[in-house]
């Protein structure tokens, strides 16, 4: 289930922000924009984050580099003393889950063509 904006408290959302920095391993964007975080939350110990995150296809053969390249990245956040990624297929990643900017950029690609 991808996890409701309003309910991430301030620092899942400053973490949450923090994987725009994360690029897509085949196109010029971020994780974020490209609708692959479906969520970023504490477990008990809130120094402990799990991303819930997707990818394009179940056969991804980048997978394991954009997992490892998430967890470097919330890694170098104070308080963060793990991570962990929760790989999640439900919902199915789709064209509909771009942002905005994930759109235009694919657009530039000529990956796809929305007006």
């Amino acid at each position: 289930m991808i996890q409701d904006p309003k309910e991430r408290t301030l620092r899942e959302e400053e973490l949450y922000q923090a994987l725009h920095d994360v690029q897509d391993a085949e196109f010029d964007i971020d994780v974020v924009d490209m609708g692959l975080i479906y969520g970023v939350h504490f477990d008990g110990k809130k120094q402990n984050v799990i991303v819930d995150m997707t990818f394009t296809s179940m056969s991804c053969p980048a997978l394991d580099f954009m997992s490892d390249d998430v967890i470097e990245r919330l890694m170098t956040e104070k308080d963060v003393k793990d991570v962990s990624i929760n790989v999640v297929w439900d919902p199915p990643w789709n064209q509909n889950m771009l942002s905005e900017e994930g759109v235009n950029v694919l657009n530039d690609w000529g990956v796809i063509k929305w007006e």
